[in-house]
């Protein structure tokens, strides 16, 4: 399918976007955080701020692909207590919504729940059900991602998606086995409407195993790639995580430029680097921390806490090779990916991106 607009839920600085502009979809961002969409605009990128649960397909009928990575910081699947409570409260909410429920009644039950971010995880489904029922349109494409915890909720979502004919695939995925130069788990989740046999994006570069060297394993996919394939800093570093564990400093984990980065989150910055011989170095830039992201070199990141923002964001390598198996296309080349490496050119239909109430209904 060739896809007319995707519309990103908790759009975030844009990798979902930066990765769909480059493969040619224009797309819509919603993003609440201000410091998030002053990068957006910064960059270009079409840019609605404000809440999720405000907008609904309606307010944008051209969009036939929607995607979404709603926040989850209330639940765990690790344990009991409260994090399983909100898992299990979501399940179930899944289930009344699809069987069309009282939506009234669903709202009142979400805000009486103990945080109302748990909440947030069933906005897509909103979305797709209201694509449906209300707009008489439904999503021809949908794109969910989110951290390991959120796959049972994935899961009940595919259920959800098969009974109003949709073909679904979910998985975890390791960014490093599609070149991002970083260890780090996604759950995933592809839908398009009708019957297609869908799948995941298959890997096209090797997994990394601590002690197992790059070249060796399967000889039909690419070596990992390191953080000294993306940073360039004359010279090899090693990288000393500001995470202890079990309080001891001593066993704070250490990567090289010759390995993939650690997961990236927003404290990257308290992240020592240090040359081989130990000697303090600088610590990473917020170019350098958006290019273990995949993000371009120039992106143009701004307003506050940027390493939070770089942390949250969706790897647009990843978003690439998820986005084509959705649209069922062949594997983005390393000649499309390689736009990823720079952004001052920017897509047409990004560099003058209109404003909020312009885009609105649009």
């Amino acid at each position: 399918m060739q896809p007319v607009k995707i519309v990103d839920l908790f759009a975030g600085p844009g990798g979902v976007d930066v990765a769909a502009e480059r493969l040619g979809v224009p797309t819509v961002g919603i993003e609440w955080d201000a410091d998030a969409c002053e990068t957006r605009r910064a960059a270009g990128l079409s840019t609605v701020q404000g809440d999720v649960r405000q907008y609904g397909p309606a307010d944008f009928p051209d969009a036939d692909v929607l995607a979404g990575g709603p926040p989850c910081q209330t639940f765990t699947v690790a344990g009991s207590g409260a994090g399983r409570k909100a898992l299990d409260d979501v399940l179930k909410f899944v289930e009344q919504m699809t069987a069309r429920v009282d939506r009234e009644q669903i709202v009142r039950d979400l805000a009486n729940l103990d945080d109302e971010r748990t909440g947030l995880v069933l906005e897509p489904l909103r979305w797709i059900l209201e694509a449906i029922d209300v707009r008489k349109k439904p999503y021809e494409v949908i794109v969910l991602e989110q951290v390991p915890a959120v796959l049972p909720v994935w899961e009940a979502y595919a259920r959800a998606l098969k009974k109003e004919d949709y073909s679904v695939d979910y998985g975890l995925l390791l960014t490093e086995a599609y070149g991002v130069p970083q260890t780090r788990k996604r759950a995933v989740l592809i839908a398009r409407r009708g019957n297609h046999d869908m799948k995941l994006p298959a890997a096209t570069h090797r997994t990394y195993r601590k002690g197992v060297p790059r070249d060796a394993g399967d000889a039909s996919k690419a070596p990992w790639r390191t953080m000294g394939d993306v940073i360039e800093r004359g010279t090899p570093f090693e990288v000393i995580s500001n995470y202890g564990t079990g309080g001891d400093p001593k066993l704070r984990g250490r990567r090289s430029s010759s390995q993939p980065s650690a997961t990236v989150t927003g404290k990257i910055r308290r992240n020592r680097v240090v040359s081989l011989d130990g000697a303090e170095l600088d610590r990473f830039s917020h170019s350098e921390a958006g290019r273990l992201q995949t993000f371009p070199a120039d992106y143009p990141w701004s307003g506050r806490d940027i390493g939070q923002q770089i942390g949250n964001a969706v790897p647009p390598r990843l978003a690439a090779h998820v986005l084509s198996a959705a649209f069922g296309w062949s594997p983005p080349s390393e000649e499309l990916l390689a736009k990823l490496d720079r952004w001052h050119s920017l897509p047409a239909q990004a560099a003058s991106a209109p404003d909020d109430e312009a885009l609105v209904g649009a």
